[in-house]
């Protein structure tokens, strides 16, 4: 075998000298293995939401004109790196070869189960066919291999919860285990999509580490997300509001906090524009962590300056150590978020 790159750099065709991520084409080639990657066999793309959510418009809902615009994504780069959003998603295989560097280095072996943990916009990807697209849940089931570099991560899929539920939940990993090491006791906490996917995680970990002197407020955007939110009961309060209109949330915010505004706030939301409403909802002294890739970082930084807002802000980094175990034991210890993401993604 190839000796490989830790990083993936041999897998990249252009610009050379780039890592996989930013490069333009990777080779996806997978009749050879480099000594140090993993070779899956691909079940389930994830998609980013707010890739997803981009293609979706694009094809205007139509599942072909999708699958016609994924299919062209990986034949031009390699791998699936949305044009538009820059973010990938990740996804569920079986471990097909294992490279001779790292066979006695991890603990894989070939047929075992896993869920990557790295994004689709670095991960050498090949479809040989889509076989079905399930736009509500952002998934989509493919013939197919991928490519696991050495310094890649993965979670092995439980034996006690549903592959596509433990797919939906790594997903979007990096948000609910942020949140528990960023909720201090009495904080007092703003979810922004607090009724989708990473938002119900991030609204548990959040009233758990905020716990009775804190408070949770989750804003949503539909009608069956704020009812969903509202069952959960795991906020203190939930507001259907459209998170592009700053100034209307700030009020609403205000007077919710008496002014005091919020400790932290969460962002998850799947659209663009929504930099300022996190921003102007944070008390100074506060930090905001834009988990939603939709976000705008050049708005985020030049809006706080342009309100004298001194907030902390923090790139949503999909990765914390032992992201994968804390959004899964969240899976197990609430019977009710549990069986909502049953309901949505099993």
């Amino acid at each position: 075998m190839k000796k490989g790159n830790k990083y993936g750099i041999h897998r990249v065709i252009s610009p050379k000298g780039v890592l996989p991520q930013p490069a333009n084409k990777l080779d996806n080639n997978m009749d050879e293995i480099y000594d140090n990657e993993i070779l899956i066999d691909v079940q389930t793309l994830n998609i980013d939401s707010a890739s997803f959510t981009q293609i979706e418009e694009q094809a205007g809902g139509d599942k072909a004109k999708i699958a016609e615009i994924m299919m062209d994504i990986v034949d031009k780069q390699g791998k699936h790196r949305n044009p538009v959003t820059g973010s990938g998603g990740m996804l569920l295989g079986t471990v097909e070869r294992i490279g001779d560097a790292l066979i006695d280095k991890i603990d894989l072996k070939i047929g075992d189960k896993i869920a990557t943990l790295v994004s689709l916009s670095l991960t050498p990807l090949r479809i040989d066919k889509i076989k079905e697209i399930r736009p509500d849940i952002d998934q989509v089931d493919i013939d197919g291999k991928a490519i696991l570099f050495e310094s890649g991560i993965y979670a092995k899929i439980p034996d006690d919860l549903p592959e596509n539920l433990a797919l939906s939940a790594l997903d979007v990993a990096g948000a609910p285990a942020q949140t528990a090491k960023l909720v201090k006791p009495g904080d007092t906490v703003l979810i922004i999509g607090a009724g989708g996917k990473s938002g119900m995680l991030c609204c548990y970990e959040a009233k758990k580490r905020a716990g009775v002197t804190g408070r949770v407020i989750g804003l949503t955007h539909s009608e069956r997300s704020t009812n969903r939110l509202k069952a959960l009961d795991f906020c203190d309060y939930v507001f259907p509001v459209d998170a592009t209109q700053p100034v209307s949330v700030l009020e609403l915010i205000e007077e919710v906090t008496n002014g005091e505004m919020c400790d932290l706030t969460i962002n998850n939301v799947n659209i663009p524009d929504t930099e300022m409403t996190s921003i102007l909802c944070t008390k100074d002294t506060g930090t905001v962590y834009f988990f939603s890739m939709a976000t705008n970082f050049t708005k985020a930084a030049l809006g706080a300056e342009g309100v004298g807002s001194d907030v902390t802000m923090l790139i949503g980094n999909g990765y914390t150590k032992g992201h994968a175990e804390i959004t899964l034991q969240a899976l197990r210890e609430s019977e009710k978020l549990r069986n909502i993401f049953n309901e949505l993604y099993a």
